[in-house]
């Protein structure tokens, strides 16, 4: 799978990029990044929690009831919880909460490229991600890593951060 590239925001004295989140376009190499190592997508820490990995959705975004679900959403660390909760505008102060002890690589979302008339040329831009082991894979365009949570379970905000704080 190819990744898309794109510049980068300036840095500050420290070295550090700077400048506001826009929640909703996360940098595709943070966010392959953040996915590929399951670090959280504020402070891109550890994300394991003693109970599983913490993976945030919109209130209407997934059906929690279906026994697998593909998301494209990096995992938050314990401490950020409530934080992105509260910031990000998609997730309305009451996210859908997956506490997932599995959560593999499924495949990415991006653009299907391929040969036509004149040279290479869009061919699709699905809705779907495009698994590993597809047959188009080689000529994919990836912008979002998406991972398919297993063995989860569904909790409210407060629910977690109390079990979480009892399991410390």
């Amino acid at each position: 799978m190819l990744w898309a590239r794109c510049g980068w925001n300036p840095v500050d004295a420290e070295g550090r990029i700077s400048g506001v989140p826009q929640w909703k376009l996360m940098h595709p190499h943070r966010q392959m990044v953040c996915m590929q190592t399951l670090t959280c997508q504020v402070c891109s820490g550890p994300a394991r929690t003693p109970l599983g990995f913490i993976f945030l959705a919109g209130p209407r975004d997934h059906d929690p009831r279906w026994p697998s679900i593909l998301t494209n959403q990096p995992p938050v660390c314990r401490r950020h919880t409530r934080a992105a909760a509260r910031l990000c505008p998609h997730l309305e102060d009451d996210p859908t909460v997956f506490l997932a002890r599995s959560a593999p690589l499924y495949g990415g979302h991006g653009t299907l490229y391929g040969r036509g008339e004149g040279g290479v040329k869009v061919i699709a831009q699905p809705d779907a991600p495009l698994p590993y082991g597809h047959p188009n894979i080689g000529t994919f365009l990836a912008s979002q890593l998406v991972r398919r949570l297993q063995s989860f379970r569904v909790v409210g905000l407060d629910e977690l951060l109390n079990d979480l704080a009892a399991a410390s």
